[in-house]
């Protein structure tokens, strides 16, 4: 009975409440393809990419089929490109991007991230030249993501790395101005990045996972929003059981599917990312929820505590049904990507303020936020700060995407198209930080950071 109880649950969170699996991610170690020629190091990335993806998007689409349940995204992650591409000569990695794109194109990916580099304490020739060609990289790919590591708990915050990120966001911008600055929407800055990442733009292969490896990041706002709202009257205490009970179930449809697409792609299963990952689409939304919680709106007082309750319930529920749980797990707060957001970013009932409050406990931090197109990069850098001091204190992943939407002002809409949705420009404050950001240098990790 309890058996059949079950199935019915499942079966009405995939008809009904928009539970799907958001992304299964295949990451690929591309160190042994280094070659000190850059055109044959071009080469064996490309061959090792379409040999070893070769059948990710046919044996994906055949389990969505089997098990009934959507699989949305199929992506590919690979080590950073800036430890690869670091033992040739070349003046710019423009052509490595163009590579990864023509690979994922070839084995029909949504998604290939790993473009990207880890400076948290400083850089070598290859992470500069790595981060001087986002903009071009990302202005003339289509699938490939990008994302720069600038600080840990262990090492502190390279604010030199800092500073020149939010020029490389405005001049990315400004490369995609006729796409309302989409490219920014491809290129995420991290404090402590982690490395089993399966959720684009941030996904990369760290250098300690195996050769090859199948991540799986899991969804269901719309799950837990119509959970939530089905007990109005619960304490938190019993809210947080409810909310519980209900990632458990999300996590164990996860790690089935997650598992038998790596078991016929013959690699190892890897993590399953548990986050409540939001889409533009009714009533799968993260901001939902908290208002199912009694909130009037997303962003008043009460959202941070609603959405620290949200993502404990979330990861408890989760580690309780897989012991592969990895990733981020948690809830994201993406403002193009969630339907509750936007509404309550366009009330003014949420703030970029409000939303740097919330960082502190979600998953991620400051996610696909539309800002005015005369944004000074100082601005940008100040914000990347703010988010990378939170992440190191609190030792806790925190990240910048930010997408300055060049001709755009206060009050305009920006429209990215698919699951990246759209978003209401919001306001920024205007108070000049250009003197702080210039200081460079590093920020010393906290004292707490010191374990051995």
């Amino acid at each position: 009975m309890a058996y059949t109880k079950n199935v019915l649950e499942t079966v009405r969170m995939i008809e009904e409440e928009k539970l799907d699996i958001r992304t299964v991610t295949m990451g690929i170690s591309l160190l042994d393809c280094a070659d000190s020629d850059g055109e044959r190091a071009r080469k064996k990335i490309y061959d090792k990419i379409t040999h070893l993806a070769d059948q990710l998007v046919p044996q994906a689409e055949r389990v969505s089929t089997e098990y009934g349940i959507d699989i949305v995204n199929k992506r590919i992650s690979v080590t950073p490109i800036s430890l690869v591409a670091g033992a040739c000569s070349d003046s710019d990695y423009v052509e490595f991007a163009k590579t990864l794109d023509k690979a994922a194109a070839a084995v029909g990916v949504n998604f290939i991230g790993g473009f990207s580099a880890l400076v948290p304490k400083g850089f070598t020739r290859a992470d500069l030249t790595l981060i001087n060609s986002i903009p071009e990289a990302l202005a003339q790919t289509e699938c490939v993501c990008s994302s720069v590591n600038i600080g840990s708990s262990k090492l502190g915050i390279n604010m030199d790395a800092v500073q020149i990120m939010g020029e490389v966001i405005r001049e990315t911008a400004q490369l995609t101005k006729d796409q309302d600055s989409l490219g920014c929407a491809k290129l995420v800055v991290f404090c402590n990045a982690v490395e089993d990442n399966p959720f684009m733009a941030g996904a990369f292969h760290g250098i300690s996972q195996p050769d090859s490896v199948l991540h799986v990041g899991v969804s269901g706002p719309g799950v837990v929003k119509n959970a939530v709202a089905r007990y109005p009257d619960a304490s938190f205490g019993e809210l947080a059981e409810v909310i519980k009970k209900t990632a458990f179930k999300i996590t164990r449809a996860g790690q089935l599917v997650g598992t038998t697409v790596a078991q016929r792609l013959n690699v190892p299963f890897g993590i399953l990312d548990l986050s409540l990952a939001p889409t533009p689409e009714i009533g799968d939304s993260v901001g939902r929820i908290l208002e199912s919680m009694g909130l009037e709106h997303t962003g008043g007082a009460g959202t941070t505590c609603a959405l620290a309750l949200l993502n404990d319930a979330v990861k408890k529920g989760g580690i309780m049904a897989s012991s592969s749980v990895g990733g981020l797990s948690g809830a994201f707060i993406p403002v193009s990507e969630d339907e509750g957001m936007i509404e309550a970013a366009e009330l003014g009932s949420l703030t970029l303020e409000k939303l740097e409050a919330m960082t502190c406990v979600c998953s991620v931090g400051l996610d696909m936020i539309a800002i005015p197109g005369s944004t000074p990069a100082s601005t940008i850098s100040g914000i990347i700060a703010d988010e990378a001091a939170i992440g190191m204190v609190n030792n806790k992943t925190t990240a910048v995407r930010l997408i300055p939407v060049i001709g755009k002002e206060l009050g305009e809409r920006a429209e990215f198209g698919g699951l990246l949705g759209s978003a209401p420009v919001m306001k920024v404050n205007p108070s000049d930080c250009s003197q702080f950001v210039n200081r460079g240098g590093q920020i010393p990790a906290p004292i707490h950071s010191f374990k051995n």
